[in-house]
């Protein structure tokens, strides 16, 4: 049962982050969200990239090796996978980008907003799993790995306040009531806990390939970073605040990673 306290509160932690998150949609103007959310969606790229590399990549690099396999076979082959995985959701899901008024994934009758949760939702699973993954690898190796999963859960956290508000500002910006706005933010981030604590329950079984399990989040992590906050963040633009925003982002993950882990 200690155990389990560990990913619960972690998990806990990174869905009152979302929701609190959400909560710019009752008080921030709508004609100010535009400008808001690609800081905040810099922000959460500069954060998932340096959580895929120090928080995932390099534990399942080293894992692999701890038990005799060389680390480059599941870092990069699990990557692969985690990206082709992200894809395929992409690919079959009916979701729409902020910005965008052409809809992905199967067809479908879902209204332009619900289109617009589901994109998010679709990025939040990876997240999910990535911190019961790193909870679950925490359980075997006791203290100083428990540091390194709490790291993450922060990081994804304090990603996840800024990513909260780029779901409900958008939503406001479509016309939905503050409300409303506010508890679709809440809901897209629920999937995160159930994710999370499904990789905690599934770790027993799966731990001799944890390290293609954590390199599989990694990649299914910078797949969403690529496929969607970069360019929802506009920063082909040259966007000096979404640039930066990722810089702040990338730097805080790093240090958290290496200060805990």
């Amino acid at each position: 049962m200690t155990g389990l306290l560990w990913p619960l509160s972690g998990l806990g932690f990174i869905f009152i982050m979302t929701a609190l998150g959400a909560g710019a949609a009752l008080v921030m103007p709508s004609a100010n969200a535009d400008k808001a959310r690609r800081v905040f969606l810099g922000f959460a790229a500069g954060v998932m990239t340096a959580a895929a590399v120090f928080s995932l990549l390099v534990p399942a690099i080293e894992e692999a090796e701890r038990t005799g396999i060389p680390g480059a076979l599941p870092s990069a082959g699990g990557f692969a996978l985690g990206a082709l995985f992200l894809f395929a959701l992409d690919s079959v899901v009916p979701h729409l980008h902020i910005g965008s008024d052409v809809a992905e994934g199967a067809p479908s009758r879902f209204r332009r907003t619900t289109l617009l949760i589901s994109a998010v939702t679709l990025h939040n699973i990876p997240e999910g799993m990535a911190v019961g993954l790193a909870f679950a690898l925490a359980a075997g190796r006791g203290d100083g790995a428990y540091a390194a999963a709490l790291a993450l859960a922060i990081g994804i956290g304090v990603q996840n306040f800024p990513e909260g508000a780029a779901v409900s500002l958008p939503l406001r910006q479509e016309g939905m009531g503050r409300f409303r706005a506010f508890g679709a933010g809440v809901l897209s981030g629920a999937v995160e806990p159930v994710f999370g604590l499904l990789a905690v329950a599934a770790a027993d079984a799966v731990a001799p390939v944890m390290p293609w399990l954590l390199s599989f989040a990694a990649g299914a992590m910078i797949y969403v970073v690529v496929e969607e906050l970069i360019p929802e963040a506009r920063l082909g633009e040259h966007s000096h605040a979404g640039t930066f925003s990722v810089l702040a982002g990338f730097i805080i993950m790093m240090a958290l990673d290496v200060a805990l882990g």
